[in-house]
């Protein structure tokens, strides 16, 4: 299987990681000044929205797929933009685990279905960063954890 996947460890708790990955005054920091607007609701959409040239725009949809609160989310993205049909197949799935682990926390973020994806090739390419993958958005978020970003 074809996935982007990364790891950090952070020195907080499991529901601060939780709020991390759920709450728009942290994903706009993290997420290239993206909101996540959700219920957080199996089911539920998922909008990723922010300016673009000072006009709203929303850059990623999707839909929640699994939440086990505060230990897994699991949702899918597409761009509504693109070229290709918003199909359950063309949708990548984004999959965040929280581990408890010493002093803190371990957050794994997995990115997948590119098999099957339209265009999926060149869709790992872009996530996987030129082998970086999420690993820099794992860094702000451990900025944000620390009490820094």
């Amino acid at each position: 299987m074809k996935e982007v996947r990364n790891t950090i460890e952070l020195t907080c708790s499991k529901e601060r990681i939780w709020e991390i990955l759920t709450q728009s005054a942290y994903t706009r920091i993290y997420m290239f000044g993206c909101d996540a607007i959700s219920d957080w609701q199996v089911g539920s959409s998922l909008i990723w929205q922010g300016k673009h040239e000072g006009n709203e725009m929303v850059f990623v949809t999707g839909s929640i797929l699994e939440i086990d609160r505060p230990n897994l989310l699991v949702y899918s993205v597409i761009d509504p933009h693109a070229s290709y049909p918003s199909t359950m197949e063309n949708h990548l799935k984004v999959r965040y685990e929280i581990e408890e682990m010493g002093t803190g926390c371990r957050l794994t973020v997995t990115q997948y279905g590119f098999e099957m994806a339209a265009e999926g090739e060149k869709r790992f390419e872009e996530v996987n960063n030129k082998g970086l993958g999420w690993q820099p958005i794992l860094d702000v978020m451990k900025g944000i954890a620390d009490g820094v970003g």
